[in-house]
């Protein structure tokens, strides 16, 4: 059973839509993902059950905050005002994007909140480039921005198979591990200690699993070898986001039904952890 965030236990889940995609290099229609998520999420195709053994649909497993309601204010702001709004209700956001410029002011309540942040970054695309066609903001820069703000002690990237020369240069300046795709499967890599950020980009699985994205890049990940990674972690998971699902290009909702798939595996290790 789903409940309200001022009604769950501390270090409860709680999913919550922002539907933003204003930061998109390319095709607009991220910010219509999160009730497209939910439908799937809800659907009777499947059960509530994850593969790790929690029962989700169990009163208290995790609640729900809807989307984020954007009004004149700056939206980087918005986002993370209602973020650390819920760290300070000792809750663990799950946001449903939105493009992945979203990641960079959720990171930001995260690291005024919860020193030695690890990011574990699943991603076509390794988002360190220093400004993207005049936009600092832009989706393709937000680890950049995080990396040099200190917001994170730790950013390991998996599943990257597009790094040009200027974001190798990056990496190396942040200290970023790549783990690339040709590299995998890297599971001991996922190993770490204390408290743990999931970012997952949609385009880190391969455009036959997940076709319903805006920049499709063929070779990557399967819904499977996502799954095995994710469950690889050891850390305790302190939140997440799924970003870059465009149910506009999604015309089976088949990327829908696997975002979905991944929100439940990340919600039932989130609760075993």
């Amino acid at each position: 059973m789903t409940l309200r965030p001022d009604s769950a236990q501390p270090g409860t889940p709680v999913i919550l839509g922002i539907p933003f995609d204003a930061n998109s290099s390319w095709l607009r229609g991220a910010a219509g993902a999160p009730p497209i998520i939910r439908v799937a999420f809800n659907s009777s195709s499947s059960n509530s059950w994850t593969e790790t053994g929690v029962d989700l649909s169990l009163r208290g497993a995790y609640c729900d905050a809807g989307d984020l309601k954007f009004t004149f204010d700056e939206p980087f702001a918005a986002i993370e005002n209602k973020i650390g709004e819920l760290l300070d209700h000792n809750l663990r956001p799950v946001s449903l994007g939105g493009d992945h410029s979203i990641t960079l002011p959720i990171v930001r309540a995260f690291g005024q909140r919860i020193p030695g942040l690890t990011i574990l970054h699943f991603d076509a695309h390794p988002d360190l480039y220093d400004e993207l066609e005049g936009n600092r903001l832009s989706h393709a820069c937000p680890f950049a921005r995080i990396m040099e703000e200190g917001a994170a002690k730790r950013l390991i990237q998996i599943g990257i198979r597009t790094m040009t020369g200027h974001q190798r240069e990056q990496a190396q300046k942040f200290g970023v591990e790549v783990i690339e795709m040709r590299q995998l499967p890297a599971l001991d890599r996922l190993k770490v200690d204390g408290p743990v950020y999931i970012s997952f980009d949609m385009d880190a699985l391969d455009p036959a699993f997940a076709p319903g994205i805006s920049h499709r890049e063929p070779g990557g990940m399967s819904v499977r070898e996502a799954i095995a990674h994710l469950q690889a972690i050891t850390g305790k998971i302190a939140g997440a986001d799924i970003v870059e699902y465009n149910p506009a290009q999604d015309s089976t909702q088949i990327t829908a039904t696997v975002a979905a798939k991944l929100l439940k595996e990340m919600l039932g290790m989130m609760v075993l952890k």
